[in-house]
């Protein structure tokens, strides 16, 4: 459980470190942030396939329970399109930014709506992150909450600049950012208190979130890094995807 507990606030803190990045480098360009983000969706790919639907499968039978596996993996997916529904997608985030004006209280809502949508998408990657430990098989759950970490470095980085030229005052910035970090500590708990109770739900529970994830990768994170013809971009996400699969071979 203290594992459990330090490993989510170890992926919260990622998302509080990378805001404080934010306010030291306000500048920050899009190309190395966007070299994290490929980077983190490769580690996130990997540890969703490795950690949680490959899991899922074994623990519900094999051949059997393949099927209550695809099916989570949609209903992970389609929770998510639900939520981007109602909230902006992570990559509206540059239009965010440049619309973004301290006389402007219009645009200055529209970020702090856009801030809240990444604490809404936070909370299931928490919840995939302490699903992982359901498995009682700690380098895999380790492997998905470095996944998740990594994302949330340059994500927490990404969300500084928007609000303070909205006007927002630094403090204020800070604690929005810090909310959005506290959402996936509960998440992570939420997730792995829902496994220990019932080890019934966790073949269905382990897709489930392993749906969430891609889905994050597929619709917000690689949209949010291919601006163009950017070859840089998949590499980044290949060297993750092998850098995870090296340490969830060696971690086993």
């Amino acid at each position: 459980m203290e594992l459990v507990f330090l490993t989510a606030l170890g992926i919260g803190g990622a998302t509080v470190a990378g805001a404080l990045l934010g306010f030291v480098f306000k500048n920050i360009s899009h190309r190395f942030s966007d070299l994290v983000l490929s980077f983190a969706a490769g580690v996130m790919l990997c540890a969703a396939i490795i950690g949680l639907i490959l899991p899922s499968i074994e623990y519900g039978g094999g051949k059997d329970g393949i099927w209550m596996s695809i099916v989570g993996i949609f209903c992970g997916a389609l929770s998510l399109n639900l939520l981007d529904k109602i909230t902006p997608h992570l990559h509206s985030m540059a239009g965010v930014e440049h619309e973004a004006h301290p006389e402007n209280t219009k645009r200055l809502n529209k970020v702090l709506l856009f801030v809240m949508a990444i604490g809404i998408h936070n909370l299931p990657e928490g919840i995939a992150a302490g699903v992982g430990f359901g498995t009682e098989n700690i380098g895999q759950a380790m492997s998905i909450a470095v996944g998740i970490a990594l994302q949330n470095v340059p994500e927490g980085m990404v969300i500084i600049a928007p609000m303070l030229a909205a006007g927002m005052s630094p403090w204020r910035t800070f604690w929005c950012a810090l909310a959005t970090g506290l959402i996936e500590v509960v998440g992570t708990l939420l997730g792995y208190f829902a496994v220990t109770i019932s080890t019934a739900i966790l073949p269905f529970v382990l897709a489930f979130a392993g749906g969430t994830m891609m889905y994050i990768i597929s619709d917000e994170i690689i949209p949010e890094t291919h601006h163009g013809d950017e070859d840089w971009a998949t590499y980044a996400l290949l060297v993750g995807f092998c850098t995870m699969l090296v340490m969830a071979y060696y971690m086993e």
